[in-house]
């Protein structure tokens, strides 16, 4: 196609249009949309050469089309014109009215203010009929009005001679012509009224004192109570009924009552002093019931039912003595009398039947619900205090006891003994009965304190028994210094056994029931170390007799002579016979102990060397020696009373066994059952016995105690008691030790 013919088909604008450059991108873009449209439909129906000879009729086609858009282009125009030049028309005919009305409106504002001009003429007129308005009401009233001042007069006359309720009549019918005066007035307050104010607060001062003497007056002028708690219900009433905010006379007249009950009783702070606090508490056991009576058939019917008379009067009391309690916690603090007197009187008197939980009191004393009169704190704060006092008191009783009780221990005197014949002192009864008495007082308020002061007794008993101990100590030790010589030492350790005793056979009747299980332990432990320790004294006493005798055995005069022996035995015996005078099982231990200690002390002796045997004739009369003084020993025993079972002499017979075998090869199987017998025999103490025979080699040594190795373990025996191992033995020469033993 060529230039001429793509001139051809450019669309051609109609004759006085003009394209002017595009106002906003728009309409830019809107008309290269439009050309972009034309140029294709051109290009689609001009593409072939024989339609080109239509062109002419395309134009004219098109001309056609653009008039009939610019017709109607111009069509919407003017239409669009009309509604303008209609809507023109109408704002000018609006703003004519609107100037109309704004003339209107001046015209009348003007004349408003000259109405406003003409009120301010006649406002003193108005002044004038308000005031003749007054005046007339004034008139009307002047006669009641005159009559006001001697009115109050008397009202305050009938208040000051105790009669409320004519009073309270005159003073109301003074409010009504007050009331009547407010209308007319407007509000205005006439100055013969200024009294009613004075009035009203002296009416309730009147009713509120009757209030609080309202104990007193029910029982001789129950009218004038009736009267002051009418007047104040009345009263109560009628300013409801009006909306007004009321006088409260009926608050200040229940106040009342409470004040003065609480005065009455609770007026002045509580210092008692030491041991008044339980007269204080007896007191008012006797009279808070006796108050609550006088309530519930005195007062109650002065009053109506919703003032619950006796309800208020339980828990006026009850608030105004736990008050009264706290000030006195806060206080000086109590002592152990007073605390306990509290304790047991605010838990367990204050709500029994003593008191407050009376049946003679109807349901409406109960105070159970209350808070209580002591709080835990409170309840803590007494137990502490009354624990440690006591505990002071306690420690110092006991030490009196202990000192008297060492006090006799240098006397002239033997101990006293009791009708059966055994060593007595009070000691034992008095200090269980300081802690008994303590722990069963305690019951009375609560298992709380109770448990408290069981610790505490226990505690202090522990302590008192190991002061007794050290006390024995000082005593032995002053005696075997010769600093002071006690003639009577051996019976008084004796009566202290006995001491011992009683206080081990009675310490369980401290324990309460439902304490803790083992609380006794630690003092059961004193008991016995106390024991252990009095029987060692005593057995060191008898072994100082001893010793002097047990340096000269065994020897020679030993084999031909059992001289030796009767003395050991004459004063064991002599020594023991002290021993009936104390109560098993202690006796019975004493004498085990001390037959022990005099067996240990016979084998300390063989053990020591001292004597070698030269033949055999010397072992047989050693053999038969320790069978004679195995015997001895044991008679003299069983005559003091110790059972057969528990000595320990039967030892010396298994030794005769060792020393009296006439075969030296046959010393191991000797050894060895030796051994089963008694476990804690050594190496050292087969030694020893074999160096007393006198004809062991170096090997038959060596191969006996082989065998005291070799054989079969000892069976363990609960029962069994140690000797062996208490006795010392000469360390033997290295030649005579296995090579594995302990001396090697």
């Amino acid at each position: 196609m060529d230039s001429a013919t793509k001139d051809e088909m450019q669309p051609s604008l109609p004759p006085g249009s003009s394209c002017p450059g595009p106002e906003w991108p728009e309409q830019e873009r809107a008309e290269q949309l439009a050309r972009g449209a034309a140029l294709k439909w051109a290009s689609g129906i001009f593409y072939r050469p024989e339609q080109l000879a239509r062109l002419g009729q395309y134009r004219s086609r098109e001309v056609q089309r653009t008039c009939s858009l610019e017709a109607r282009i111009k069509s919407v125009v003017q239409s669009y014109l009309e509604g303008v030049k209609t809507g023109v028309w109408q704002l000018a005919q609006a703003f004519e009215a609107m100037q109309g009305a704004r003339e209107a409106l001046g015209q009348a504002h003007g004349l408003l203010q000259g109405m406003a001009e003409t009120t301010q003429t006649l406002k003193p007129l108005r002044e004038q009929v308000a005031q003749h308005k007054q005046l007339r009401v004034l008139s009307q009233l002047l006669p009641r009005l005159w009559a006001v001042p001697a009115a109050v007069a008397h009202t305050q006359t009938l208040i000051d001679a105790q009669r409320l309720l004519e009073a309270y009549v005159c003073f109301r019918e003074l409010e009504q012509l007050q009331e009547e005066t407010w209308a007319p007035l407007e509000g205005l307050e006439l100055p013969v009224f200024e009294g009613l104010g004075p009035l009203a607060e002296a009416l309730g001062r009147a009713v509120e004192a009757a209030a609080g003497a309202a104990r007193q007056l029910a029982r001789e002028d129950p009218a004038l109570l009736v009267a002051a708690v009418r007047v104040a219900e009345v009263d109560a009433g009628y300013m409801a009924s009006l909306e007004q905010a009321p006088r409260d006379w009926r608050q200040r007249c229940l106040q009342a009552l409470q004040e003065g009950l609480e005065r009455t009783h609770f007026g002045t702070p509580l210092l008692p002093e030491p041991g008044a606090l339980a007269g204080w508490l007896e007191a008012l056991r006797v009279a808070l019931p006796a108050e609550l009576a006088i309530a519930e058939a005195l007062v109650a019917p002065c009053c109506p039912p919703h003032y619950k008379v006796v309800q208020l009067w339980a828990h006026t009391l009850h608030s105004g003595l736990r008050r009264c309690l706290q000030q006195l916690l806060e206080g000086p603090g109590l002592g152990a009398a007073d605390a306990f007197t509290l304790l047991h009187w605010a838990l367990h008197v204050y709500l029994g039947p003593e008191m407050m939980g009376s049946l003679e009191l109807g349901p409406e004393a109960d105070v159970s619900q209350l808070e209580p009169l002591l709080t835990l704190e409170n309840i803590e704060q007494l137990e502490v205090t009354f624990v440690a006092q006591i505990q002071a008191n306690v420690t110092q009783w006991l030490q009196r006891a202990l000192d008297g009780e060492v006090a006799e221990w240098n006397r002239e005197q033997e101990p006293g003994t009791d009708s059966s014949g055994f060593y007595h002192s009070p000691m034992p009864a008095i200090v269980l009965q300081i802690l008994e008495e303590n722990i069963r007082v305690t019951s009375l308020v609560s298992e709380s304190l109770q448990q408290r002061v069981h610790g505490m007794a226990l505690s202090e008993l522990g302590t008192f028994l190991r002061s007794f101990s050290d006390a024995l100590i000082r005593f032995s030790r002053d005696h075997a210094s010769g600093e002071a010589t006690a003639p009577h030492y051996v019976p008084y350790l004796l009566a202290t056994l006995n001491h011992q005793s009683a206080l081990s056979s009675s310490v369980s009747g401290l324990q309460p029931d439902g304490a803790v299980s083992g609380a006794l332990a630690p003092v059961e432990t004193a008991l016995d170390e106390l024991q252990r320790r009095i029987c060692r004294l005593v057995l060191e006493a008898l072994l100082a007799e001893l010793q002097p005798l047990f340096a000269a055995l065994p020897s020679r005069r030993w084999l031909s002579s059992p001289e030796l022996l009767d003395d050991v035995c004459e004063r064991i015996a002599r020594f023991c016979q002290e021993f009936r005078r104390v109560r098993n099982p202690a006796a019975q231990l004493l004498l085990a102990e001390a037959e022990r200690m005099v067996v240990l002390q016979y084998l300390r002796a063989l053990m020591q060397g001292r004597l070698v045997c030269r033949g055999a004739h010397e072992r047989t009369q050693v053999a038969e020696r320790l069978q004679h003084d195995a015997a001895q020993l044991r008679e003299l025993f069983l005559g003091l009373g110790l059972e057969e079972s528990v000595q320990c002499a039967p030892v010396l017979l298994a030794l005769r066994d060792l020393l009296n075998l006439r075969d030296p090869m046959l010393l191991g199987l000797e050894v060895a059952g030796l051994r089963q017998k008694f476990p804690d025999v050594s190496e050292d103490h087969i030694s020893a016995l074999l160096d007393l025979r006198g004809d062991v080699s170096r090997e038959q040594r060596l191969a006996a105690l082989s065998s005291l190795q070799a054989g079969p373990q000892p069976s363990p025996s609960a029962g069994r008691r140690a000797l062996f191992s208490l006795v010392p033995a000469p360390t033997p020469a290295l030649s005579s030790c296995l090579p594995s033993g302990p001396c090697a």
